[in-house]
């Protein structure tokens, strides 16, 4: 236990404590890389349990070896560098101690694995990718083009929102379902013929943009309501708890909140005859698009912010700044804000504070999850 709290006290050191040079980077990177090289040999043992379906062909195209040797060979490189460089060895011994044990199970297998498909699975799969491209990504912009320097990569709540991606990666098929219940009753009920048959013919970068403009017109309704209806806001209120952005930030929602926004939102997408192709690129740009609008990315994007979200739009969003309250609602484009009213970007400025006025969201995953259900608590009339 005393090793873990070293590890994550490590993980969580100030910035101004682990300047560059310092071993941190190349120590946190290498843990990233150590524990996902052991998940995917978890995989490789159970394909099975662990694997997504719409993802297998990754593992049956070989590709998750070569990726498996390359994370192994990034977790050894990287923490003898923390080692080399870093006063405190924990990163650095605790990202090669993994190293070693996946490489050590990695050259045996279980007999007890099969290929026949269950029909309950597990996407530890889909945890892995996003997770490991999405942070190999995000925490170095984070750590050298921050918005705010004086927030750490590793916040103090970064192991909670890690669970909520854990959660909902590994929860997949029960989100899938779920997503996919509202476009089918669509498609059963109503004749678009017409409509797919010339959408169908459209190129594919054309196809694209439309599926991300009509999904965040739904979306930006969808993530109205719950910013106005007492009821949803209960539910959208844990996405909004977090104190700190960065990149992990995005991956704090309730799974009630997931389930009714995915569906809503997913149905133009699967329902106007859009082919596979243009939907997979679209839910590739989505998976790199929320990390990137809610990271520590401090980054002036000019006359870009007038045609896209970027961080500085979002955070906005999630600022509890008076005049922060119920913007900004899109996710892909600004100007349906514009339109209906709700758009907010001051001039080179940041929110000052973030997270839910009043402060009466609690912290942890489960206390999260039922806080939704339970009785509000009556507002004190000094307030």
């Amino acid at each position: 236990m005393n090793i873990f709290r070293k590890i994550i006290t490590q993980l969580e050191t100030p910035r101004e404590e682990r300047p560059f040079g310092s071993g941190w980077l190349s120590g946190s990177l290498a843990l990233l890389a150590a524990i996902a090289g052991l998940l995917i040999v978890l995989l490789r043992w159970f394909p099975e349990t662990f694997s997504y379906p719409e993802i297998a062909f990754i593992q049956d195209s070989g590709v998750v070896t070569a990726f498996l040797r390359f994370t192994l060979l990034a977790g050894y490189t990287l923490s003898l560098v923390s080692l080399i460089l870093s006063q405190r060895k924990s990163l650095g011994w605790a990202a090669l101690a993994v190293s070693v044990i996946a490489s050590l199970m990695a050259t045996t297998q279980p007999q007890i694995a099969t290929s026949t498909p269950q029909s309950v699975y597990f996407g530890l799969d889909y945890f892995i990718i996003n997770v490991l491209i999405v942070g190999f990504l995000f925490v170095p912009l984070e750590r050298f083009f921050p918005a705010r320097p004086e927030q750490t990569v590793f916040r103090t709540e970064w192991r909670e929102d890690m669970f909520y991606y854990l959660v909902s990666s590994m929860l997949v098929q029960v989100l899938g379902f779920l997503t996919l219940a509202p476009a089918n009753y669509v498609n059963a009920s109503v004749r678009l013929d017409e409509v797919r048959l010339y959408i169908t013919q459209l190129p594919f970068f054309m196809q694209v943009v439309i599926i991300m403009m009509a999904t965040d017109f739904v979306q930006y309704w969808v993530h109205r309501a719950f910013h106005t209806f007492p009821v949803l806001w209960r539910f959208h209120a844990v996405h909004h708890s977090t104190k700190k952005m960065d990149w992990l930030a995005g991956a704090r929602m309730h799974i009630m909140e997931i389930a009714v926004l995915r569906g809503l939102t997913a149905v133009p997408m699967f329902t106007l005859g859009f082919k596979p192709e243009a939907i997979q690129a679209y839910l590739l740009v989505v998976y790199f698009y929320s990390s990137f609008i809610h990271a520590n990315i401090g980054w002036k994007l000019g006359f870009i912010e007038r045609f896209f979200v970027t961080p500085r739009f979002h955070h906005w969003h999630h600022g509890s700044d008076r005049e922060a309250i119920d913007i900004n609602y899109a996710s892909h484009f600004p100007i349906y804000d514009w339109l209906f009213g709700t758009h907010h970007l001051p001039e080179d400025r940041w929110p000052d504070e973030y997270g839910v006025v009043g402060d009466d969201v609690p912290r942890g995953y489960w206390k999260q999850f039922i806080h939704p259900f339970l009785k509000p608590k009556p507002k004190d009339p000094a307030e």
